[in-house]
């Protein structure tokens, strides 16, 4: 998509009634971007179709949350995820994420389909501080698989120190 984007301390809010739609192949191109994805995160449509999701990912957002999201639906299941995402012009905005994938008429994955609404701000004040401390975590190691293997492991310590699995902590917020 061209060069960086620095990311501003600016946050875009949207309507708790804004849906956010998107599809992806099983790379997680864009295959589909509603006109609410494109108003909120200033990209057109030609601009993201074909383009990996992660064109939107804020370099806040700790790689151990990816990677359970692609875990999952990979394995067929469905996940929800608080994310923060970065606009074309690096303000950034957070949404509660329902991440499906989409079958063929065999079961076979042949995408992904992620529905997206404004998140509850009292589950954000919790979770943002986690994050930080994922990314904290990540930064602290120069090898990227070392740094997701240790934020992976802090993220499974967390949530099971509090006796659920991932979708029961997210629904705990």
């Amino acid at each position: 998509m061209g060069q960086a984007i620095t990311p501003t301390q600016r946050e875009v809010m949207f309507e708790k009634s804004d849906l956010i739609v998107s599809k992806t192949d099983l790379k997680g191109r864009i295959t589909y971007a509603n006109a609410t994805f494109c108003d909120i995160s200033g990209y057109s449509e030609t601009e993201v179709i074909g383009q990996p999701h992660a064109m939107i990912r804020h370099p806040d957002m700790p790689r151990a949350v990816f990677r359970l999201l692609w875990d999952a639906i990979l394995a067929g299941r469905e996940i929800f995820a608080y994310v923060k995402n970065m606009t074309k012009t690096g303000d950034h905005y957070w949404v509660f994420a329902h991440v499906t994938p989409s079958f063929d008429g065999a079961r076979q994955v042949t995408g992904f389909h992620s529905n997206r609404r404004v998140p509850d701000r009292a589950a954000l004040a919790k979770i943002e501080p986690l994050y930080r401390e994922l990314t904290r975590i990540e930064a602290g190691h120069k090898n990227g698989k070392e740094a997701l293997a240790a934020s992976s492991a802090h993220l499974s310590s967390v949530i099971g120190a509090k006796g659920h699995d991932y979708d029961r902590f997210v629904f705990s917020l």
